[in-house]
């Protein structure tokens, strides 16, 4: 009985303690703050004694200060008055319509794009002065989200940015519009830099800026260069410890059910060569926000995927590697998209590829995509029964739906990537949009 009072009394004591010392602390805090203060305060009369004195004694320094203070607020309010009255008058047509919405961020889209390509050739002079140049990009990127998204009322929900960290890797992304340089410019990581073709290196300032941002540019109208270029950005990524960002589809996919195109290969080519990971980067379906005609505001969530490891692989891997890639950037593009009606009626391309994909883990842990040898799925006939059973009326009806849809799906994949699938096997054709060039790996008989 003893030792247990013992116990509780001990336990008081500390709590006791504790509690004084917190005490303590919160009122130390407190006289900090009233000295500091106090001294601001007394700082404060001093200015204001000598400001009185002199110009009491002084009259010419009173006329220059007030005429001084006069040209101030006059450069200051006669600019804001200039600029105020074209944003009041287009927040108004804005609200008119919605078509009249839709042109009026489509413009203040497209400046805000010019203004920031203007400020990307000062920013990237000045970070080349100290050392920083490949955060010229991610200091753009997050200069055009933060005026943009308050011009348009898009925000953005990331999911595991944290795996943006990782240096070196490919980052992949799927490409539905223009806006996409939107969510770029949210989630684009420190040290990385883009894959662009060649002829945009001589764009005025837009050309400027991507050269001094560390871009890696891409000669699309030859294929050995091309080439060339794949296997040095590999060595580029490497060499610099940084990153590189690729549009693997290779063209716009804007639909309003959730699907990607088949993606080129140039980016998995170089990622097998350089054997650095690759990064799938997700943004939700926005065609409920964005497609023509309709340019509304929201918020969309952007999922970045774990790692998916390319270590042991080799060029014959490279069809298997980006099928799976794939089918995890659908499946997630499933989860975060506001389901569509349409999805009913038009079921994704990837029907006539074969299936690698699974779920993405929740665990941080690298994906890795087996060697071609085992990625084979093998596929055992069945033995036909010589009693088959009768099928009811409504398994036929049931199935004959499901042929139904099948069919139409197939006629909906082969129109939007019929024109594609051919080049992509070859690997060599290029493929470019938005400033963002995807060149495929060349046949056998080119290297």
């Amino acid at each position: 009985m003893r030792l247990v009072w013992t116990g509780r009394l001990d336990r008081t004591i500390a709590f006791s303690r504790e509690s004084s010392s917190a005490d303590g602390a919160l009122k130390r805090t407190a006289r900090r703050a009233s000295r500091s203060r106090a001294r601001s305060f007394i700082l404060l009369h001093l200015l204001i004694a000598v400001l009185v004195t002199v110009i009491h004694d002084d009259q010419h320094l009173c006329s220059s200060l007030c005429s001084t203070a006069m040209s101030f607020v006059t450069c200051v309010v006669k600019p804001a008055a200039y600029v105020s009255l074209p944003l009041f008058a287009l927040h108004t047509l804005s609200k008119s319509s919605a078509i009249a919405r839709y042109y009026v961020r489509i413009a203040l889209f497209l400046s805000t794009l010019s203004v920031c390509s203007v400020w990307g050739i000062l920013a990237a002079l000045g970070l080349s002065v100290v050392g920083r140049r490949l955060d010229t990009s991610w200091v753009v990127a997050r200069s055009f989200y933060y005026l943009c998204n308050r011009a348009v009322g898009i925000r953005f929900i990331v999911e595991g940015g944290e795996h943006l960290e990782t240096r070196p890797a490919v980052l992949v992304g799927n490409h539905q519009s223009m806006l996409d340089i939107l969510y770029i410019g949210r989630i684009f990581p420190r040290r990385a830099s883009i894959m662009a073709k060649k002829s945009l290196q001589w764009v005025p300032l837009l050309g400027q800026f991507m050269t001094l941002s560390g871009a890696v540019f891409i000669d699309r109208g030859n294929n050995a260069k091309a080439v060339r270029s794949l296997t040095a950005a590999g060595e580029i990524i490497h060499a610099r410890h940084s990153s590189l960002w690729v549009f693997p589809e290779g063209t716009r996919s804007m639909r309003e059910y959730h699907d990607m195109l088949p993606l080129k290969k140039g980016a998995f080519h170089t990622a097998v060569q350089a054997g650095v990971p690759i990064i799938p980067v997700v943004c939700e379906n926005y065609w409920r926000l964005y497609h023509k005609g309709v340019f509304e505001s929201g918020t969309l969530k952007v999922r970045v995927l774990p790692p998916i490891s390319t270590e042991g692989l080799t060029a014959a891997d490279v069809s298997a590697l980006a099928v799976h890639v794939r089918e995890l950037m659908i499946v997630a593009l499933r989860e975060i998209s506001v389901p569509a009606a349409s999805d009913k009626k038009a079921e994704p391309s990837s029907a006539s590829e074969p299936s690698l994909a699974t779920a993405p883990s929740e665990e941080s842990e690298p994906h890795h995509v087996e060697p071609a040898e085992s990625s084979v799925i093998s596929s055992h006939p069945v033995e036909p029964t010589d009693h088959p059973e009768p099928e009811s009326q409504s398994q036929s009806h049931s199935r004959a739906e499901s042929r139904a849809e099948s069919y139409a799906s197939e006629e909906t994949s082969a129109s939007l990537v019929g024109s594609r699938i051919d080049g992509s096997e070859t690997g060599t054709e290029t493929e470019e949009d938005d400033g963002m060039v995807l060149v495929g790996h060349p046949s056998s008989g080119s290297t």
